[in-house]
């Protein structure tokens, strides 16, 4: 077997980036609640969305990381988790660069704060930021292609993790539930 083969689709793989992304999640969207006009901050210093939105954002945003999170720590939905961490990461890097190529100095708000900022340095910080969220970007379609991972609550998580596969029947006594 390939080292390729080896990784690619491998439940243990996944099973690792499933608890980086929950984990990431649930810090970032923790924070939030507990700060909502930082968050609500923090998205008004983008300047794409007006203050009614905002608030609707900087309420709704703490809620989903959450939401997504433990889906994803607990190993349930984790091909529309991965899938959902994909596009709201891509959402952030579009917003980051939004504020970057208008020359606005702000920190990004991805773990609380957030808001205008002074000083310098905000190319290398908008660069790494955006370099960050395309790696959870990657991560997020990892999951979507590759959803059935190591120590899940899905059915066929816990057969892989058993050494199983779908295919494999039950024996006759495990049938009935």
């Amino acid at each position: 077997m390939s080292l390729r083969g080896a990784v690619l689709g491998n439940p243990w793989v996944g099973l690792a980036i499933r608890v980086i992304l929950a984990a990431v999640l649930i810090y970032a969207g923790v924070i939030k609640i507990f700060e909502p006009d930082g968050a609500r901050n923090a998205i008004l210093a983008y300047r794409l969305f007006d203050a009614d939105v905002a608030t609707v954002i900087g309420w709704a945003l703490p809620i989903g990381e959450i939401v997504i999170g433990l889906l994803l720590l607990i190993g349930i939905f984790v091909r529309w988790a991965g899938l959902a961490t994909a596009l709201l990461m891509t959402a952030f890097i579009f917003g980051i660069a939004s504020v970057w190529i208008r020359g606005y100095n702000i920190d990004c708000g991805c773990f609380g704060g957030g808001g205008d900022i002074t000083g310098e340095g905000k190319t290398w910080r908008y660069l790494s930021e955006i370099l960050r969220d395309l790696l959870f970007v990657g991560m997020g379609v990892w999951l979507t292609a590759w959803p059935v991972t190591a120590l899940g609550l899905e059915r066929n998580s816990m057969l892989v993790t058993y050494g199983a596969t779908p295919d494999t029947e039950l024996p006759a006594d495990q049938t009935k539930a």
